[in-house]
């Protein structure tokens, strides 16, 4: 008996248990429903441009503000979650860009806020050049492997020099959220 892609998706059942074939691979699981991508990570109003910020604390609050409005996580729990990530080691990944992360009670999904600073601010980046591109993440508490799969689809998202630039070069908030979520690296499986 032969089995086609397509019979052994109906063998499967469900979209969490499809099998996918692409030519010249093996058949492999793939869950569909757990594929993240950055449109669901950030909503257009978690992105915003300040022309400068006094400290990474500032930014923090700003983020905390943020997270409040667009979430509606606590400000507060969210400045310090991220503050005590912070004292572990610097969030800054270099070439201006910073990926401050936190775990918090109350989240069912991982969020984002991006800020894009005018004047960049200092950081403690392994680089020592001063952060003007900052994509923060929020996780639930217990998000081991989300967690991480969202620090990856940012990281290589903003590892993108022709992303970070047309960032650096627009200032409206709906055009930077394009370009986050419209990029090439904007999901993964």
């Amino acid at each position: 008996m032969s089995f086609t892609a397509a019979k052994m998706e109906t063998w499967g059942g469900s979209t969490r248990d499809r099998l996918i074939h692409a030519p010249g691979q093996r058949l492999r699981a793939c869950n569909r429903e757990k594929q993240m991508l950055l449109s669901n990570i950030l909503h257009p109003q978690s992105v915003r441009v300040f022309g400068t910020m006094s400290s990474k604390k500032r930014l923090f609050q700003e983020l905390g503000e943020i997270a409040s409005a667009v979430y509606g996580m606590g400000a507060t729990d969210v400045i310090d979650a991220l503050q005590e990530r912070e004292s572990l080691g610097p969030t800054g990944v270099g070439h201006g860009v910073a990926l401050p992360h936190a775990r918090l009670p109350g989240l069912d999904h991982v969020v984002g806020a991006f800020v894009r600073l005018d004047k960049p601010v200092e950081f403690g980046s392994v680089d020592r050049q001063p952060v003007d591109l900052v994509f923060a993440l929020f996780a639930p508490q217990d998000s081991g492997v989300d967690h991480l799969k969202a620090l990856a689809l940012v990281s290589r998202t903003l590892r993108d020099a022709g992303i970070c630039e047309k960032l650096r070069a627009n200032s409206d908030p709906a055009t930077l959220h394009a370009v986050l979520t419209e990029s090439r690296n904007a999901e993964i499986a």
